[in-house]
């Protein structure tokens, strides 16, 4: 690596907050005639807005040399799950979004992601794995029941530019599952396993929104199926936090690597004065990163138009891209995505995404 890949390779990337190094971003640079050609490829996706502002960290770090040409592409590799379970033949990366109790928007702050992850380029998907109280075909606008090309492999159904999977698209919508424990797990890993995830080409990130707390689920996750990375979703509430402590010491436990932190609810803006409060307290999410030493990946708003489009089955990401509540799904799936980026890299089953 030259002189100048060194210096950009330390540029820290805006949406992202980490260095292109920390990464394992590839830089590449060519000098002539006192300007310089660069071609970075990414380990995460990046929008249009995100790579402008890229660019501009990048001038900033030539100085004054003058910059010829600039692309930006995107490899994004399966990064390893944990120890002595096999990684997917369909899935690079399965991220299990969880928390310690319910109540605190997890499966909004899921879907929401999944479709930001969408938006910058990647294939992605949602795995319901909620079996006791699905909401996911709802936040989707989904119903009907999924195909079956051979009446045992399941076609994932598609909104918004995403992939969807859920117990409640196989069943009626008032039909209680009254499952003891080895049932549900039964069925999580079938929803997983017999899912034509991404067709050829694979996902590069499925979505998996657990049901609250710690349970029979939650193990069955960590024993059987291979996840690159847990976040934790809690509020800013007292209450809410101890619950999402254990979540992560849960994950911990079972040798799940746990990203990092989501508070969700953080702040509430009146939508007719514009008056900004902390219904739910402030600065829990940043206490118990800073305990457990695991990064706050981003805050979310409590807003209205959130609620009203998750029931709507439009999410706001796909209702509202340019809104505030957006950006902050936004750069919250940026931070969680380059965070994966940087774990230990597993083997390929499937081929990397290439853009």
């Amino acid at each position: 690596m030259n002189e100048l890949e060194q210096r950009l390779a330390a540029v820290i990337d805006p949406a992202s907050g980490l260095r292109l190094s920390e990464t394992g971003a590839r830089v590449r640079v060519a000098s002539d005639g006192g300007q310089a050609a660069v071609a970075l490829t990414l380990g995460y996706p990046l929008a249009a807005d995100g790579i402008a502002a890229l660019r501009g960290a990048v001038v900033q770090a030539l100085g004054a040399m003058p910059l010829a040409s600039f692309e930006v592409g995107q490899r994004i590799l399966p990064h390893a799950p944990q120890p002595n379970v096999a990684p997917s033949p369909r899935v690079r990366n399965i991220l299990a979004i969880g928390s310690g109790k319910g109540g605190v928007g997890k499966s909004t702050t899921a879907v929401n992601l999944a479709l930001a992850l969408a938006a910058d380029g990647a294939r992605v998907g949602v795995l319901d794995a909620d079996v006791y109280g699905p909401s996911v075909p709802m936040m989707l606008g989904l119903s009907g029941r999924p195909d079956s090309p051979d009446g045992k492999a399941i076609e994932p159904m598609r909104a918004h530019g995403i992939e969807a999977m859920s117990i409640g698209l196989m069943v009626e919508q008032d039909t209680p599952m009254i499952w003891r424990g080895p049932m549900a797990t039964s069925a999580l890993t079938q929803l997983l396993e017999q899912t034509l995830w991404g067709g050829e080409a694979g996902l590069d990130y499925l979505i998996v929104d657990l049901p609250p707390g710690t349970g029979d689920i939650q193990l069955t996750l960590a024993q059987k199926i291979p996840v690159a990375g847990a976040i934790i979703v809690t509020t800013p509430q007292d209450v809410a936090t101890l619950d999402a402590r254990k979540a992560l010491k849960m994950f911990e436990k079972v040798n799940v690597p746990v990203l990092g932190l989501v508070e969700n609810m953080a702040v509430h803006v009146c939508s007719q004065c514009g008056h900004a409060e902390h219904i739910f307290g402030s600065g829990g999410g940043e206490r118990i990163a800073a305990q457990y030493g695991v990064p706050l990946l981003g805050s979310l708003p409590l807003e209205l138009a959130i609620r009203e489009q998750g029931d709507a089955g439009v999410p706001v990401v796909a209702f509202a891209p340019d809104s505030a509540a957006a950006r902050a799904y936004r750069d919250t799936a940026r931070a969680i995505a380059a965070r994966l980026a940087m774990r230990p890299r597993a083997a390929m089953p499937i081929a990397s995404s290439m853009v």
